[in-house]
């Protein structure tokens, strides 16, 4: 393997100008430049990362804690998220939280042992105390999809408020009165946003939303399978249900299946988080859909410009209705934008995270 004595001695410079190149010093001439990028194409020359960052105290590299691999939205995040830091000339380490608070310290502490420039995190819960104190110890650090209120972090986030009042004028329209959630963990900004965005929808019509009517689930599979099975034992089952995730929304739907019933004949069905194979679904799902390849790009800029130097601003991007078959639709049915009550647009603003200085994008 080449060194970098080599690539001076190819180049015919020294090996401080070598080094100067490598860490795109200003003082180095545009000939001499030119001929270390030669020397370093022609040898092959990979540069120590390890060394580099011990004399720069910097590693190039992003941490990101993401709530559930097998979740297709955090998926589709840490691929968005890997793409725009590798454009960025950064790398990324994942570490996959499982919903579980343990397991995110666990990725959090490693990471920072790791010496990562910058760290990206989806929160499982309302903030443990090693989290707490990487925030405020000055790690660079970006909540992304949730966050930890009164935690001073930019947050990079969907508007799902707007989405969910959508949703629920969508549902009003095709004459659902009996309406239920099966909601996230309370623990996390997400959890109890939807459900509270949901609430405020439905008074909105003068709808209820009585306890029974409310299923906790943990935004993973079996939660939903077992709240639907709930609802469905009510002596008056609701009419549609808002699973406030996609696994949530599967396992749903697995349950009314296994009842021998059928979406949206005997119980209408839509999720949070729109997820490609819904389309493939019998019926096709209705479906929130978050701006996921933007949100994880925004995550990554905000971040660097936090390592680099530059105040980083926090980002709302909207999230939109995308209406299919399961909730009774036409089969013509297409997206389409909904006047949403007063009551809804006044709560909405008092909601938006404080960290950071917010940017909303449309």
């Amino acid at each position: 393997m080449a060194s970098i004595k080599d690539v001076a001695a190819e180049a015919g410079v020294s090996v401080a100008t070598v080094s100067r190149v490598l860490n795109d010093h200003p003082s180095v001439s545009a000939d001499a430049r030119t001929r270390v990028l030669a020397a370093v194409e022609a040898l092959g020359y990979r540069p120590n990362a390890v060394a580099r960052s011990l004399r720069t105290d910097q590693t190039r590299t992003l941490g990101l804690v993401i709530s559930d691999v097998l979740n297709p939205y955090f998926t589709h995040l840490a691929r968005s998220v890997e793409e725009e830091a590798r454009a960025l000339g950064y790398s990324v380490i994942i570490g996959n939280a499982d919903e579980r608070p343990d397991l995110q310290d666990h990725h959090v502490r490693t990471l920072l042992d790791r010496r990562i420039d910058g760290l990206l995190v989806s929160p499982t819960d309302g903030g443990s105390p090693l989290m707490l104190d990487a925030a405020r110890s000055g790690t660079p650090m970006v909540f992304v999809d949730r966050w930890i209120a009164g935690v001073d972090v930019p947050v990079v986030r969907s508007d799902g408020r707007t989405a969910v009042h959508d949703l629920v004028a969508h549902l009003h329209g095709l004459g659902h009165r009996r309406l239920a959630i099966i909601a996230g963990p309370a623990a996390t900004t997400t959890g109890r946003e939807r459900v509270e965005a949901f609430r405020q929808a439905l008074a909105a019509y003068g709808l209820p939303l009585p306890d029974s009517h409310i299923g906790q689930g943990d935004f993973q599979a079996e939660s939903g399978r077992r709240a639907m099975e709930r609802f469905l034992d009510l002596a008056e089952p609701p009419e549609a249900v808002f699973a406030a995730d996609n696994l949530m929304a599967l396992g749903a739907l697995d349950a009314v299946r296994v009842r021998g019933l059928r979406v949206p004949d005997d119980i209408a069905l839509a999720a949070f988080d729109d997820i490609p194979w819904f389309v493939h679904t019998d019926p096709p799902i209705t479906a929130i859909a978050q701006p996921t390849g933007e949100l994880g790009r925004a995550a990554v800029r905000a971040l660097v410009d936090r390592i680099e130097g530059r105040p980083p601003e926090s980002v709302t991007l909207p999230a939109r209705l995308v209406a299919r078959r399961s909730c009774g639709e036409p089969a013509s049915a297409e997206p389409r934008a909904l006047r949403k009550p007063p009551v809804l647009q006044e709560a909405t603003a008092s909601t938006e995270p404080s960290p950071a200085t917010n940017r909303s994008q449309s």
